[in-house]
């Protein structure tokens, strides 16, 4: 419902779109920032929360609610509690502090650099209008891609969704084989 007056506000405002996209734009870029210049992880894991709700929110402004949806249960629900488990199961301390190294900082600079070459260069030459093309397979709207996951790969679907439960009991056996140790 919320979606839908936000939709609403944004068709009869252009500005309220612009300014949406560049909260959504600024939470992504400052919360990655703070991934990046913190040292502890536990808190690393709640700017990682923040970073994933900006991307979703750009998906939901793109009217890509599928990829919306995906973004928000996957990763900041599966992927983030499981780091979060991950650490604190398996580290003895959980707000332990990272130290990083000189060598290191450069070389994640040297690889950003080339990594925003790489993007800048796919802006520039890339065909903007060619976005209007559908997706192949039909599946354009949320209901077909629910009947795709309920029928055609029901299978790899349960076989996903039963790895991750065998990971995460293997994690936890590991954690509490080496605490009593």
């Amino acid at each position: 419902m919320l979606i839908l007056a936000q939709q609403t506000e944004v068709a009869s405002n252009p500005h309220v779109g612009a300014v949406l996209f560049y909260a959504f734009a600024a939470l992504t870029a400052l919360s990655a920032w703070a991934i990046v210049l913190s040292s502890n992880i536990v808190r690393m894991s709640v700017y990682l929360l923040f970073t994933l709700g900006g991307v979703a929110g750009i998906y939901f402004m793109l009217n890509a609610e599928i990829l919306a949806a995906i973004q928000l249960i996957v990763y900041a629900g599966g992927t983030l509690i499981l780091i979060i488990f991950g650490v604190m199961l398996t580290s003895k301390n959980p707000f332990m502090q990272l130290k990083v190294k000189g060598w290191e900082t450069f070389a994640a600079i040297g690889i950003a650099f080339v990594i925003m070459g790489m993007l800048g260069w796919a802006m520039v030459n890339t065909d903007l209008m060619a976005g209007e093309k559908q997706p192949p397979g039909g599946y354009n709207d949320v209901a077909n891609i629910g009947r795709g996951l309920l029928s055609k790969y029901l299978v790899p679907f349960e076989v996903a969704g039963v790895l991750l439960l065998v990971v995460m009991i293997g994690a936890a056996y590991m954690a509490r084989k080496r605490r009593a140790e």
